[in-house]
């Protein structure tokens, strides 16, 4: 079940009861054998406690050397003294299989970079620069730190075999879309900013709203509306908005449906104390960024009508045509699933991914660091 209770580190995920007298009967009944079979059952756990051991090696041969970069950038066909050790380095990790070391800059290591930098969640285009030489001299110690963080983390995460499943992870900027426990696909996904973050927390998704109003938080109205309605009184008219009352001395204000709606032209509604959601976005071009925290805290979507008509395969008369009249009629629509869907919001900075290579991704959050300091007190 972990060592750290999930909410006191605001991860709103229910804490796995355990029976110690049934398991401290099973131990004795198998005579300790057949441990594993009490580990966490998902296969992530199992795929990083491997990386784990192998950095445990590599710690007690000395670990990794830093790279000391004399130039900005290190590229195709340069050549310095700092390129050996960076082939020497990313052999160690596995991105460069070749046995040849030299000054030399080769294709074999501009590949092996990519390679990297897909680990990392960089933009994969086989040049040194700062950003990849920062993540490759993050000490061993900092990684195996990172793998219990998040093997903690596994520990806590509920388990589910059967059905549809939608898995956001904060750090990755990606949803993850299960079938039965296979991915059937991903996309990019923006999260919120460090001063608005997106929280982590398990829920369903019960309702599809297309051409979507957005009733803005009042937060927003307080920080950003109400001074730019004082300053021009032709605000709302000019952002198709509307106030519909006042609550607390606020004005409220709903965006209508249209092609500038910051919600885009659907939703996806889970309901929650939080106000999150997944929803479509005006704003394609944040999708080509590497980090993608960039919302108020809700999460939006890259592909949102591909969600749509997967989430609503299985419901009549809703073909692709359908799903993209709804979007553009310029009326809400809330479509409710006949079949909720688990959705889990997540913050993991390590895992395994399909390929079998581990990857890493930056603590934007500083969840991490605050596990860590509870996870490492003594």
């Amino acid at each position: 079940a972990g060592k750290i209770d999930p909410d006191e580190i605001k991860w709103h995920i229910p804490r796995k009861k355990i029976n110690a007298i049934a398991l401290l009967d099973t131990l004795i009944s198998r005579n300790g054998k057949n441990l594993d079979d009490w580990e966490p059952l998902n296969q992530q756990y199992k795929q990083v406690r491997k990386e784990l051991l192998r950095l445990y090696d590599l710690q007690k041969q000395g670990g990794w050397q830093t790279l000391e970069a004399s130039k900005k950038s290190y590229r195709l066909g340069d050549s310095s003294m700092a390129i050996q050790q960076l082939q020497k380095r990313l052999h160690m990790a596995g991105d460069y299989q070749s046995t040849e070391i030299s000054p030399v800059f080769t294709p074999a290591l501009e590949e092996a970079v990519k390679r990297a930098q897909q680990r990392f969640g960089l933009k994969a285009d086989g040049i040194v620069g700062s950003q990849t030489v920062k993540h490759l001299n993050i000490s061993i110690e900092k990684r195996i730190e990172q793998l219990l963080v998040n093997m903690e983390r596994m520990r806590w995460m509920p388990q589910h075999r059967e059905g549809k499943r939608l898995v956001a992870n904060i750090p990755e900027f990606k949803l993850h879309v299960y079938e039965d426990g296979k991915e059937m696909f991903t996309m990019r996904i923006v999260v919120g900013k460090a001063a608005n973050r997106t929280v982590v927390f398990n829920d369903q998704l019960k309702h599809v709203v297309f051409s979507p109003y957005w009733n803005v938080p009042r937060s927003i109205v307080r920080n950003e509306i109400l001074p730019a309605m004082n300053k021009n009184p032709g605000y709302l008219s000019r952002n198709n908005m509307e106030q519909t009352g006042t609550s607390g001395g606020l004005p409220v204000i709903r965006q209508k449906p249209g092609s500038g709606n910051a919600l885009g032209k659907v939703k996806f509604i889970f309901p929650n104390s939080y106000n999150i959601y997944f929803h479509d976005t005006p704003a394609k071009s944040l999708f080509d960024q590497a980090k993608r925290a960039f919302s108020h805290g809700c999460i939006r979507l890259q592909e949102p009508k591909k969600l749509a008509a997967y989430l609503l395969q299985d419901q009549p008369g809703w073909t692709e045509s359908r799903i993209t009249a709804a979007m553009n009629a310029g009326i809400e629509k809330w479509v409710a699933l006949e079949q909720p869907v688990a959705v889990a919001i997540t913050y993991f900075t390590a895992w395994v991914d399909r390929s079998g290579k581990l990857n890493f991704r930056d603590d934007i959050y500083g969840h991490d660091r605050e596990l860590a300091e509870r996870l490492f007190a003594d």
